[in-house]
């Protein structure tokens, strides 16, 4: 009735639909309610919520099919390909026998469900909160199968915190540095596998992190991410949503409990406070216009106005120059000269982080580095290195 049912609405047949009849025909073989087991723990996979199809990588995949791939993943703690996922899932109830009944089956794919729509739509007080919101803007979905491990294994909301802050850090310091994401779904899988063998502590999983080696897998240091910090181009190496991520926790880390909260339901875009093009209202230090890309291409080696001009593009694109504004506030200051530009962010901005710029007189080279290091100082303490022992709230 399910098939002809589908096939007469004309919609494709999903890995979840396939594993449903697998899952009842099971039920009705052993004596088992179907309709009762049906009404109690399945309806709701059936619900439009399941069927919308959201980015996996490079694909569109519907999240029923993608929650049972993180269930599976989570359960084998082997990586299974969405196409065999059917495959996969039944050879593993038929060879492993996982379950005694269908109804437990059903009863703790249920449970993680609810686990996985934690992830994908958080609530604000719930504890893993921030933990799905960073991975949601950096598009990190790898590490889902740990999390529906560790949300079975019942951790307090204190652990909760600890954790979500060692993997945020892991993470984002990655991110910041350039390095690659291609080994996360490996990295992860080893990581649960030894929670798994060790304990599901927030101890165990910085040891685990702390102990990887490598571009592929490290855990940058402070000096690492110091270094990226202040030279690497940001702008250009992540996208807008991550940056304004970076840039809304550093401004919230000025809040204090004397501090307003303030909600923002616009949406916020990335200025570049020395604008990227800066040529007409950005004299150089030394008081000189700089040089068009021609001009550069053009300029003999040794050439001091065009060595500034290079270094000035450089640090255009750090953090230590970005900030966050509303639309209609970035197009209104745009290309300002500093003695135009400061007044409108102190007047029109009320983020602390836009607040802290009235002690810069000037803004240029050392004023972007000066900032840039203040940024760190705090960042440090949102996202602590894998030797600290104390994590941020």
């Amino acid at each position: 009735m399910i098939f002809e049912t589908l096939n007469a609405r004309g919609e494709p047949l999903l890995p979840a639909d396939l594993l449903r009849n697998f899952i009842f025909l099971r039920a009705a073989r052993q004596g088992e309610p179907q309709e009762e087991l049906y009404e109690q723990y399945w309806r709701k996979f059936d619900d439009d919520f399941w069927r919308k199809e959201i980015r996996q990588g490079r694909l569109l995949r519907p999240r029923s099919d993608l929650f049972m791939q993180h269930f599976l993943t989570s359960r084998k703690m082997t990586d299974i390909p969405i196409k065999h996922l059917f495959v996969e899932y039944k050879f593993w109830i038929q060879k492993k026998h996982p379950f005694q009944t269908v109804r437990d089956e059903l009863a703790v794919l249920a449970r993680q469900g609810d686990d996985f729509r934690r992830i994908l739509e958080p609530k604000s007080d719930d504890s893993l909160y921030q933990l799905a919101t960073f991975l949601n803007c950096f598009d990190i979905s790898t590490v889902y199968p740990l999390l529906l491990f560790l949300l079975d294994a019942k951790l307090s909301d204190a652990d909760w915190n600890t954790i979500s802050v060692i993997l945020e850090s892991y993470l984002l310091r990655r991110a910041v540095c350039g390095f690659t994401t291609k080994g996360y779904n490996r990295i992860f899988l080893s990581l649960a596998r030894f929670l798994q063998e060790n304990a599901p502590t927030p101890e165990n999983v910085r040891k685990h992190l702390s102990g990887l080696s490598g571009e592929s897998a490290q855990w940058p240091t402070d000096e690492a991410l110091f270094d990226a910090w202040q030279n690497s181009p940001t702008y250009q190496i992540l996208d807008t949503n991550k940056i304004v991520y970076i840039l809304r926790r550093l401004s919230d880390s000025y809040l204090s409990s004397k501090t307003e909260r303030i909600s923002i339901d616009s949406q916020l875009t990335i200025e570049h406070i020395m604008p990227q093009d800066w040529l007409e209202n950005w004299p150089l230090p030394d008081g000189s216009k700089g040089m068009t890309i021609q001009e550069l291409w053009e300029s003999e080696e040794g050439n001091s106005i065009a060595d500034a001009t290079r270094r000035r593009d450089s640090v255009l694109q750090t953090l230590g120059n970005l900030t966050i504004l509303t639309q209609p506030l970035n197009s209104a200051v745009s290309n300002s000269a500093w003695k135009d530009k400061k007044p409108q962010l102190l007047q029109s901005s009320l983020l602390p982080i836009n607040q802290q710029l009235f002690s810069f007189e000037t803004w240029d080279e050392a004023a972007i580095e000066r900032r840039g290091k203040e940024l760190f100082e705090r960042a440090k303490s949102i996202w602590p290195a894998p030797s600290s022992s104390s994590e941020a709230h």
